[in-house]
C-alpha cells in the first residue's frame, strides 16, 4: 500500500514526488512513467528557458509560480550541478502597433518586482547587434538550463528519499479504480496493481484520459499543439547572443517565434504552434486516429477553429513553408535567410481547451476524493516546477482523507 501514486515522470510529476518526500519523511511514493526514462515529452523537448513570469497576470498561478520558481530553479541548478545560465532576455517590438503591449509588459514586470529596463534601438543593438526593433524590454532574471537534467536530478533525489520510479510497461497505466474512503487502485500494463491513499495525475498530454479512467469529468480536453523549431547553422550562430522574444499576442497563450541560445550551445528559432495529429505527434507523419477522434468530437475544438482560423492558417503556412517560417524570424533578425536554418526536434504542448473553445491560459488543477489532476501545465511549468510540485503535494496530502 502506497501513500501516493504519481502518474507521469515529467518535471512536474518528479517535482511532486520530490516535494512529497521532503514534506513527509517516510511517505510511500511511487511514480509511474510509460516511457523508458524521465522527461521524454514536454520537459525534454522545450527551448530550455527559465522564464521570468513577466507575461502572466498578477494573482494567477503562472505569475506566482513562475516568478518564485525562476529564482528557485537557478538555486537548484547551482546546488546540484545542473547546467544553467542567467542571461536576461529582450522582448522586442518591431511594429508601432506593438508598443502599447510592450509598455503594458513593462508595468506588469514592475508589479512582479522584476528587473526590467526599457531600451531604444541603439540599446537593442548593444545587446543584440543583428536584432532590429523599435523598442524593447530587458528582463534580467530570465535564463536557460537543461530541464531534462533537472528532471533526472529530481528523480534521483526522490529515489534517495525512498520514492520508487517505475518505467515502461510497469509504469503504463491501463485502469484506475477509486473507492471513496479507501483510496485508489491502479493497474499497469505488466498486470500489476498498486493501491494508494491518493493518486496524482501529472500525465501531461494524457492527463484528461487518466482523469476519465479515474471516473472524473474534466472541464477541458487536451489539444496537442506541435511546436516546430529550426536552428541556425553553426557559421551563423553569431547572429544571436542570448534570448530574443517578440511581443506576444494577448489572444493566445503562446509566445511566438523567438530566438534562444541554449545552455549547451546552438541557437534555436521557434516554435510555431500547429495542431498535432496525435498526442505525441512530433511530425506530420505521426497520425493516430484513435487519439484524434475523441478531441475532434469535443465541441471546444470546432469553436476554437471557427474563432481563430486565420491565426491557425498562418501557423500552418509557417509549418509547411521554410520561407514563411524564415519571414517570421526575419521580423526580429532581418539578416537571416532560409539557407541559414536547419530543422531541429519539435515539441508538443499539452494545451487544455474548454467546451466553449477557450484556451486555458493558467495552470489548471482539479481535486477529488483521493485524486489530484493537473489538467493544464504547459510553459512555464518547467520554470515553475518546484513550487508547482509543492502545491500538488499539499493537495495530495489533503486528498488522502477525502
Amino acid at each position: 500500500m502506497q501513500d501516493v501514486v504519481v502518474i507521469g515522470a515529467g518535471i512536474v510529476g518528479l517535482s511532486t514526488a520530490y516535494a512529497l518526500t521532503r514534506a513527509e519523511p517516510g511517505v510511500r511514493v511511487t511514480v509511474l512513467e510509460k516511457e523508458p526514462g524521465p522527461a521524454r515529452h514536454q520537459t525534454g523537448r522545450n527551448s530550455g528557458v527559465i522564464h521570468s513570469g513577466i507575461y502572466y497576470p498578477p494573482g494567477s498561478f503562472k505569475a506566482r509560480f513562475a516568478v518564485q520558481g525562476a529564482a528557485e530553479m537557478v538555486k537548484f541548478c547551482a546546488e546540484h550541478g545542473v547546467p544553467h545560465e542567467v542571461t536576461g532576455k529582450l522582448i522586442v517590438a518591431t511594429e508601432r502597433s506593438e508598443l502599447p503591449r510592450l509598455h503594458a509588459l513593462i508595468q506588469r514586470g514592475r508589479q512582479h518586482g522584476l528587473p526590467v529596463r526599457e531600451l531604444g534601438p541603439a540599446q537593442i543593438a548593444e545587446h543584440e547587434p543583428y536584432v532590429r526593433g523599435l523598442a524593447a524590454i530587458h528582463v534580467g532574471t530570465t535564463g536557460v538550463c537543461d530541464f531534462r537534467a533537472v528532471a533526472g536530478t529530481l528523480a534521483r533525489l526522490a529515489s534517495d528519499a525512498g520514492a520508487r520510479v517505475r518505467y515502461g510497461a510497469a509504469g503504463t497505466v491501463t485502469a484506475v479504480d477509486r473507492r471513496p474512503g479507501r483510496g485508489v487502485a491502479v493497474r499497469t500494463a505488466d498486470g500489476s496493481v498498486l493501491r494508494a491513499r491518493a493518486l496524482v495525475n501529472c500525465a501531461g498530454l494524457h492527463c484528461d484520459r487518466i482523469a476519465r479512467l479515474a471516473g472524473d469529468a474534466t472541464p477541458a480536453r487536451i489539444l496537442p499543439f506541435r511546436g516546430e523549431y529550426a536552428e541556425l547553422v553553426p557559421e551563423r550562430e553569431h547572429l544571436v547572443r542570448g534570448l530574443v522574444y517578440p511581443v506576444p499576442d494577448p489572444a493566445f497563450p503562446f509566445l511566438g517565434v523567438h530566438l534562444t541560445r541554449g545552455v549547451h550551445g546552438g541557437v534555436h528559432l521557434g516554435p510555431n504552434a500547429v495542431p498535432a495529429p496525435a498526442l505525441e505527434g512530433y511530425t506530420w507523419r505521426d497520425v493516430r486516429p484513435s487519439e484524434l477522434g475523441p478531441f475532434l468530437t469535443h465541441p471546444g475544438a470546432w469553436r476554437l477553429a471557427r474563432r481563430h482560423w486565420r491565426y491557425g492558417a498562418g501557423e500552418l503556412h509557417r509549418s509547411l513553408s521554410r520561407s514563411a517560417f524564415t519571414a517570421a524570424v526575419q521580423r526580429l533578425l532581418p539578416e537571416v535567410t532560409p539557407a541559414d536554418l536547419r530543422p531541429a526536434p519539435a515539441g508538443v504542448r499539452a494545451q487544455a481547451v474548454l467546451r466553449d473553445g477557450t484556451l486555458v491560459d493558467d495552470f489548471l488543477f482539479a481535486d477529488g476524493p483521493h485524486t489530484v489532476h493537473v489538467l493544464n501545465a504547459p510553459s512555464p511549468a518547467a520554470t515553475a516546477s518546484l513550487p508547482i510540485g509543492r502545491e500538488i503535494a499539499r493537495r495530495a496530502m489533503a486528498s488522502m482523507a477525502a
